[in-house]
């Protein structure tokens, strides 16, 4: 069964430490893991700055899709985690930027921390291949 999934690797220097992809495809189903805001080199892109990360993020997910054949527009569902619940709006404003017309159901909720304690933000997606 799990030769006809398709994976996307970002390069990112916790997916072979952890064992993840970024993306996972099974038949129309993909799966957008948990995406932090890092640079090319595995830097923490807009230290402090909720905001920028949220779109690094969400720059990571929709380049992530684009691998798999997929867009934003296939995005059914995103999860919003936070290490400062305040933080919600202006992330949440970044969201809308990527997803104000495609509209996917989401949560938004904080956690306690990330791997990085410069993250102060982190999306995961789901998407499906229309017919």
């Amino acid at each position: 069964m799990t030769k006809h999934r398709k994976r996307v690797s970002t390069g990112s220097p916790y997916e072979p430490i952890v064992g993840i992809s970024r993306a996972v495809q099974a038949g129309k189903i993909i799966a957008v893991t948990g995406t932090a805001p890092l640079d090319a080199d595995g830097r923490t892109v807009g230290v402090g700055d909720p905001a920028a990360q949220a779109r690094r993020c969400l720059e990571i997910i929709r380049d992530a899709l684009g691998e798999l054949g997929a867009s934003l527009h296939h995005v059914y569902r995103t999860r919003t985690l936070l290490t400062r619940i305040d933080d919600w709006e202006a992330v949440a404003r970044v969201h809308g930027e990527f997803f104000r017309d495609i509209r996917p159901a989401n949560t938004i909720m904080e956690v306690s921390r990330f791997v990085d304690p410069e993250w102060l933000v982190e999306f995961e997606a789901d998407a499906i291949l229309d017919d």
